[in-house]
């Protein structure tokens, strides 16, 4: 069987291409899509190349390169050793931006039956904030500041206001992002060109600073900066992947105020439940779908476009553009099928 799936040739240059649908492997399931969700942190850096040479960047971006991993579909067939999942099942996956894909079964958990397909596509970025989240060791009554509320920033300010952070606080450009942010429970929005963004937090912390600073804006030139938001002994979570080199005092930054730097990515998830950390991708995803059903987490109020997914060339390129519709738009859904 034959497909098309949107492809990233070479730099800034965006495909449709047919290709071949592979069979499932024993352990693998094959899934027909019905809607996905753009990264635009990790798609569009890898679609940009811009990034320095000999980083981890440049050396998982191999062109061409098939971008997604936020897709929900339907499963169409499974391989022998699958036991979890049947065919007929709706999912959220790691499967990239293509009519069909086969994903490994612990890369696909269920959707339940009253989440849209658009809201099920966060599952993948939801999982990778709450393990930045817990890995914040965010307590009750600790402020949290979080810089750059698109995708992955809004969810760090709902899910750190769910584990008792108070106040969370929202630093971002765009005034629309900020809006969005305060509808979606952060206590306070700043927008630093208007206002002293430190200034302003120094005086909410009555002088201390925060106890957790998240960044998320993957630019590598701000983190000295947000160092100097978190108070002593507190800790600067980098939940986004920045693109280049920081130059950092350390002593004055770090060492001096004993200031604790903790890096986060999906791939710092446990392989494996254990009574000491249960928290697997997979969990991590059903957790989502459960605080989703129960009203607790709200991502519709993300979705800014909405596109068919065949428009892949020109909605790429209309989000290469940092200062344009890239710093406007939040949840890019591709529709490959009507619910």
């Amino acid at each position: 069987m034959r497909c098309r799936r949107i492809i990233f040739r070479e730099p800034k240059k965006v495909e449709i291409e047919e290709t071949e649908v592979p069979e499932p492997s024993p352990s693998q399931v094959l899934i027909r899509t019905r809607a996905t969700l753009i990264s635009t942190g990790t798609e569009l850096t890898m679609l940009s190349g811009e990034y320095p040479k000999g980083s981890v960047w440049d050396n998982i971006t191999r062109y061409p390169v098939v971008p997604g991993y936020s897709n929900c579909g339907v499963i169409e067939s499974v391989g022998e050793k699958v036991k979890r999942l049947k065919a007929g099942d709706r999912v959220l996956s790691t499967a990239p931006h293509a009519e069909y894909a086969v994903v490994d079964e612990r890369r696909a958990v269920k959707v339940p039956d009253g989440i849209s397909d658009e809201e099920a596509t966060f599952g993948t970025l939801s999982a990778t904030v709450m393990n930045s989240v817990r890995l914040a060791d965010i307590k009750l009554g600790e402020t949290v500041v979080i810089v750059g509320a698109g995708i992955l920033g809004q969810l760090a300010c709902q899910f750190s206001r769910l584990c008792g952070g108070f106040p969370v606080i929202a630093v971002d450009l765009s005034d629309k992002r900020l809006e969005i942010a305060r509808k979606l429970g952060a206590a306070v929005t700043i927008q630093p060109e208007r206002e002293d963004a430190a200034e302003k937090i120094m005086k909410l912390t009555k002088g201390k600073g925060a106890d957790v600073v998240f960044e998320v804006t993957g630019n590598p030139e701000v983190i000295p900066w947000e160092l100097s938001l978190v108070k002593e002994q507190g800790r600067l979570i980098l939940l986004s992947s920045p693109r280049g080199i920081t130059k950092l005092d350390f002593h004055d930054l770090v060492n001096r105020p004993s200031r604790v730097i903790i890096g986060t990515h999906v791939s710092s998830h446990p392989s494996h439940e254990t009574p000491y950390n249960p928290w697997t991708w997979e969990r991590n995803v059903e957790l989502f779908f459960d605080l989703l059903s129960a009203g607790l987490v709200n991502v519709k109020d993300l979705i800014t476009d909405r596109y068919r997914w065949t428009d892949a060339k020109q909605v790429y390129q209309r989000l290469l553009d940092p200062f344009g519709e890239r710093l406007q738009s939040l949840g890019v859904i591709l529709k490959f099928r009507e619910n």
